[in-house]
């Protein structure tokens, strides 16, 4: 009969490892560990431990960021998992040299970086520069809209929320009720009682902290927007996948090799972010010793959420070759003019527009399709940043005409408007991008944002995992997504910096 050795799967063995023998040259890990321990300035973290003299020694910022750093590049974005992996993978031990951090130390050491976290950005980009990874000549400027670490059923006015409040509040005492009776019932029963009473307590309690002297959010437009009880700075955003609680995060990144130049998140439209983003992106490049015109004559590219007059102006202000279409830049570039998705709008009948109406300039009135008069009845009004004259029909023309769905468009409009932009003879900003975005050579320049900015997002939201924030509050998300971007330009210098 044939023997063999025994095999006990719960055998234990100790294997002598030398832990920085893990660390094999040409990987990232080694990237990371040489980065960390060369190239970062670590004094930056001694203010924050007072224990010099009394409390117990702690674990050095350098095995936090070095753990915290590959767990991120490797997709880890759960603090229970990195501690996992302190225990159980061998890299992540000989960066943590043996110590395992807990997940409230590491949780603990994200979300209090606010003060380190830019020193620790401009280091990195100090060795993009040295390297030669930044090009300097084009920039483009995206977001991404992510989830926060809350659900959105906890938004709503002030006064939704109290009437929330009050709903808990019913449902509690019927609980309370219901557990008064709870003799009567299995011991199964009265425990799943129990921990209902608990959860309506917890969000009565959660609901009447925040409403407690609680002012309205107000909006950009100075009317109230929907607050969230459970992170306030957190707003609701629509995106192409519906309705989230959330960030705009954003990143400015130049073109040579897709290093991104500042990170930031936000609770606002894509339009408003444009100039802070490039303030923070000035102050980063300051930082590692350029100028502070350092964007003065470059090219920028940014989609149509950032067009806005506001922005074009910062662009001027700043003297930046700025490409920043309008939203229907792509139904006037003949391109684009057998798209699938312009087919259904050419089968509907066409509503007329400012062109179908003549000028008779006899009578000094314009006449609709239908023959109709309109009169003006303003002239020279401002509206942004064009000026027009206003036209309108009279209400019993509009009210029988038999064009009358063409022309006005919703039903229940009772005459016809007209505005007819004046000439002033100096082009405005909206229109002077139009143009700029419609040239051949605009076309081209404006065509390189999606390989430059995009495939940013791509890495660090699906190949790494960064599809939602874990923290709350503005501060330290943006300290997540900093360190997102942070592992994104390490990864960089890891494959073209030639870094041994």
């Amino acid at each position: 009969m044939a023997k063999y050795k025994p095999s006990n799967e719960n055998q234990m063995v100790m294997l002598p490892i030398s832990l920085q023998d893990q660390l094999v040259p040409g990987t990232l890990e080694h990237t990371i560990n040489r980065l960390v321990d060369e190239n970062i300035d670590l004094s930056v973290f001694d203010v924050r431990y007072k224990n010099d003299l009394t409390g117990a020694a702690a674990i050095h910022p350098k095995i936090l960021l070095k753990v915290i750093l590959l767990a991120y590049a490797k997709g880890m974005i759960s603090s229970r998992q990195i501690e996992r992996a302190c225990h159980e993978n061998i890299i992540f031990i000989a960066l943590s040299y043996g110590y395992a951090p807990d997940h409230t130390t590491i949780a603990s050491f994200i979300s209090s970086m606010q003060n380190e976290i830019s020193s620790i950005f401009s280091d990195i980009l100090v060795v993009c520069e040295e390297l030669k990874l930044l090009g300097g000549t084009h920039f483009s400027l995206d977001g991404v809209k992510l989830s926060a670490n809350v659900s959105k059923e906890w938004s709503g006015t002030i006064d939704e929320l109290k009437h929330k409040r009050d709903k808990l509040q019913e449902k509690l005492k019927r609980v309370i009720a219901e557990h008064a009776q709870a003799d009567k019932h299995p011991q199964v029963e009265i425990e799943r009682q129990k921990k209902r009473e608990r959860r309506f307590q917890l969000q009565v309690e959660r609901l009447n902290d925040f409403l407690k002297d609680r002012e309205p959010k107000l909006g950009s437009e100075g009317k109230e927007i929907q607050s969230n009880a459970v992170d306030n700075e957190s707003t609701k955003m629509t995106t192409s996948h519906g309705v989230l609680q959330g960030y705009n995060a954003q990143a400015l990144v130049d073109s040579k090799h897709q290093v991104v130049l500042a990170a930031e998140a936000f609770a606002s439209q894509d339009h408003e972010n444009l100039k802070p983003m490039l303030d923070s992106a000035k102050k980063n490049l300051v930082t590692i010793g350029k100028r502070p015109d350092y964007f003065e004559g470059k090219e920028l590219t940014a989609d149509s959420n950032y067009h806005s007059l506001g922005s074009l102006k910062v662009c001027e202000n700043e003297k930046v070759d700025a490409y920043i279409p309008d939203i229907q830049f792509r139904k006037r570039d003949p391109r684009f003019a057998d798209q699938e998705r312009f087919k259904e709008e050419r089968k509907k009948p066409r509503p007329f527009s400012t062109a179908d109406f003549s000028y008779d300039e006899n009578q000094h009135v314009y006449r609709c399709p239908n023959g109709k008069e309109l009169k003006c009845y303003a002239r020279n009004q401002v509206n942004r940043y064009r000026t027009y004259d206003l036209y309108h029909a009279r209400t019993e023309d509009c009210a029988a005409c038999p064009l009358r769905s063409r022309c006005l468009s919703k039903s229940d409009a009772s005459r016809r408007y007209l505005s007819i932009q004046v000439d002033t003879g100096q082009p405005n900003l909206i229109d002077l991008m139009k143009a700029k975005i419609d040239s051949e050579q605009g076309k081209k320049i404006y065509a390189r944002r999606l390989a430059i900015v995009e495939p940013v997002f791509a890495n660090i939201c699906v190949h790494k995992h960064m599809d939602r924030f874990t923290l709350r509050s503005k501060l330290k998300v943006d300290v997540q997504w900093t360190l997102f971007a942070l592992v994104h330009n390490i990864g960089k210098i890891h494959i073209f910096g030639a870094l041994i």
